[in-house]
């Protein structure tokens, strides 16, 4: 076979290719491609460089330059929520979460309950966890919000039965090749059993680059038999 032919064979079969990978994105959003790992992860990189969100210069900023309300929780499936409680950390098989409590909420139609065990499955004595962007996300991945302008973060909490200790409650913190550029915290902080307002001062912080929304850390220690508590409202303001 001659080189003119070897270079059309090779040119249609790479735009055939090339098609075939066009067309099976075009169907459902759970469709994966079986492209090998290599290719795999630049495809997935790609993606999500071209997902990152801005914050403030997408509408985070009202026409007078103030930071408008932006929810990490304001009740289950809202569509104004951002982050995901996907960072389990510690003892994860102490802790359970369940996002759509619906039994005496802060406010609309449910809340955040969360149920620690104190039992040490993983040897840590502690559990926590991040709600972070992307989902998983350790500083590895490119991703955040820009929160510039919010001086606060504002959360409502309450235990049980009253008592419960949560060792802190914080937001960023993160690092990595992709790091928070901030951090807040506050903590121990011993829980009502009425629901109650807390925040983390941000004032001075830089929150251009913001991975870990929020987290709770509690402790074996501080609970030896245990906690339930309930989260409400979690937002930037």
């Amino acid at each position: 076979m001659s080189d003119k032919r070897i270079s059309f064979t090779v040119t249609v079969f790479a735009c055939f290719c090339a098609l075939s990978l066009l067309t099976a994105g075009c169907g459902q959003k759970n469709d994966v491609l079986n492209l090998p790992e290599q290719e795999a992860r630049q495809l997935e990189s790609t993606k999500q460089e071209s997902s990152e969100k801005t914050g403030p210069a997408e509408g985070n900023l009202t026409p007078d330059g103030k930071f408008k309300k932006f929810y990490v929780y304001a009740d289950r499936g809202y569509f104004k929520n951002h982050f995901i409680p996907s960072g389990w950390m510690g003892d994860y098989g102490d802790v359970e979460l369940n996002d759509g409590w619906s039994f005496d909420p802060f406010s609309r139609k449910s809340c955040i309950r969360v149920i620690y065990s104190a039992q040490r499955k993983q040897g840590a004595g502690w559990t926590g966890i991040y709600w972070q962007e992307p989902a998983n996300n350790w500083g590895s991945l490119k991703g955040g919000f820009n929160l510039a302008g919010a001086k606060r973060l504002v959360f409502h909490a309450r235990g049980d039965k009253g008592g419960e200790i949560v060792t802190e409650f914080k937001m960023g913190g993160i690092s990595g090749e992709f790091s928070d550029s901030g951090t807040g915290t506050i903590g121990p902080i011993t829980l009502d059993k009425e629901w109650k307002e807390y925040s983390i001062d941000l004032e001075n912080e830089d929150l251009s680059c913001i991975i870990g929304g929020f987290t709770f850390v509690i402790s074996a220690m501080d609970n030896p038999n245990g906690a339930t508590f309930y989260l409400d409202e979690i937002y930037y303001e």
